[in-house]
Order: structure tokens, then C-alpha cells, then sequence
């Protein structure tokens, strides 16, 4: 369905019922990234997919304003109201993780648990924001400049996704195709609007959420490890499982696992 927000068109899904789970993306991903791990999720909730402003099937604004947290985090809030919700799990991955945490942080009471995977509530200091905004407006040109193919082979290659390349070629085609799908002003615009750059710190804000946190992280991805670790420090009620084998996109690379482990938390069989 079509749920236009501050004239920011979003494409939502909606399936299953029960208490209801909303799912963010990460960057260059869309709804579609949940597939394999979404039977698992919705066996006894309603699932809510969002496309993020720049995404998937989601409009992608000429203006950098309507990437900018704070509006992603309105219109989410808006998108919560359209469909009736006065409180829901909320399940980020990367940029996704980003959007919940501020979400939960903005609006608490409509978030009941919050599951983050690989998820940083940011950079501490305005010399690394500096330095990152500097690093995404660099890509972003290119994006613009070189074009999606250019990007999404690119993207593909960094550090940070060297652990899917052990993922069937099947899997691997699926995931270039889908970020192919992307636009490139939608893509480029997220990452000057809503980068770890361009988003305030949250790191002092942790300890501010009432509720339960699940950190979710793979083994071999370090820096989200280490960041997993510090968080647990500082917030209220946090539960952390770092999985073994497995890189930043464990919904990815491990859907069944990463599944299993979210409903048993947000069901709290996680709590015996």
C-alpha cells in the first residue's frame, strides 16, 4: 500500500496478525531483504514493512530536509497513526537500527521492544560527524557521476560485506538486482540526509528508553561488535547475541537464526 506522509509517498506491506513488528532496512536495501526470515517473525504477529524515504518503492525527494532523522522519524510516527498503531516491536538493521533507535528515543511509548542489528546510535564527536558527512558527500557525487551499476558493484566490495560472498551466487545476484532497484537521487540524498554523519549522537540518550533492547551482531563484524559492547553499557534493559560465522547482515546471511532469535525475544522466551 501507497501512505503519503508530508507529501512523501511510502510503500508499506502488511501481513499476518497479532501484536504488530515494523521492519526498517538498511541502506540500498528494501522490504524485500526480510523475505527470508519474515515466516519465522509472523507466526503470531502482524508484520509492518516500511521502504525508508529514497528506497525501494518509496519516494525519493529532491530535498535533503526530508532525509534528515527528524523526519524520518515524524513520518514513521505519521505511518504508526495511518494504520492504527499505538504501540509496536521495532526491528532495525544498519541505517534501519539508526532509524528505530531515534524513533524509540523520540517516541517511547509507541515501542514496546527494540531489536537492533548491527546498529550504532552514532559518532560521539562533531570532528568525526564532520569527517563522515565529508566522506558521504564524496560517495554521493559519485553515485550521481559513475551511476547504480557502478555503485552497486562498489557497494558490494567493501569491508563490511566481505562475509556474504560466502552466500550461494543465487542469493548474491538477488541482493545486487534488488539494490539496482534503488534510484539514484534516492540513495545519494540518503546518505548526505540521513548518514551516521548527519545524525546526532544518541550515545547519551541511551540510558533515557524504558524498554527491553536486543543487540544483535555477527562475529566477524568488529567495529558493530565492539559498538554492541559499549552500548549494553549504557542502556536500561539490553539483551546482546553475537552470532558466530557471520558478518553485518545477519538476516541475510543466517535468516532462520536471526528469525528464531528475534520472535523468542519479543515473545520473552528469551527471558528463561
Amino acid at each position: 500500500m501507497k501512505i503519503e506522509v508530508h507529501g512523501v509517498e511510502y510503500h508499506v506491506e502488511v501481513s499476518g496478525e497479532g501484536f504488530p513488528i515494523v521492519l526498517l532496512h538498511g541502506f540500498t536495501g528494501d522490504i524485500s531483504t526480510w523475505s527470508d526470515c519474515e515466516e519465522l517473525l509472523k507466526k503470531n504477529s502482524r508484520i509492518i514493512k516500511v521502504d525508508l524515504v529514497g528506497h525501494g518503492k518509496s519516494s525519493s525527494p529532491d530535498s535533503i530536509e526530508r532525509y534528515e532523522m527528524k523526519s524520518v522519524v515524524e513520518d514513521l510516527r505519521s505511518i504508526f497513526q495511518n494504520l492504527n498503531i499505538e504501540q509496536a516491536d521495532v526491528v532495525g538493521y544498519s541505517m534501519g537500527g539508526r532509524v528505530a533507535l531515534a524513533f524509540a528515543l523520540m517516541n517511547p511509548t509507541l515501542v514496546r521492544n527494540l531489536v537492533l542489528e548491527s546498529a550504532s546510535p552514532g559518532l560521539v564527536t562533531e570532528e568525526d560527524r564532520r569527517s563522515r558527512r565529508e566522506q558521504d558527500e564524496q560517495l554521493a557525487n559519485k553515485i550521481q557521476k559513475n551511476g547504480l551499476d557502478w555503485f552497486v558493484e562498489y557497494w558490494s566490495n567493501i569491508p563490511l560485506f566481505e562475509s556474504q560472498k560466502k552466500l550461494p551466487v543465487l542469493i548474491r545476484q538477488r541482493i545486487k538486482e534488488q539494490r539496482k532497484q534503488n534510484s539514484i537521487k534516492g540513495l545519494a540524498n540518503s546518505l548526505i540526509g540521513m548518514g551516521t554523519g548527519s545524525q546526532p549522537s544518541y550515545w547519551e540518550r541511551l540510558n533515557e528508553y524504558p524498554g527491553k533492547v536486543l543487540l544483535l551482531t555477527g562475529s566477524m563484524d568488529q567495529k558493530f561488535v565492539n559498538i554492541a559492547e559499549k552500548m549494553t553499557k549504557y542502556l536500561k534493559k539490553s539483551q546482546w547475541v553475537n552470532i558466530d560465522g557471520c558478518g553485518h547482515a545477519i538476516h541475510v546471511e543466517q535468516p532462520e537464526k536471526f528469525g528464531t532469535i528475534v520472535s523468542g525475544f519479543l515473545s520473552n522466551k528469551s527471558d528463561s
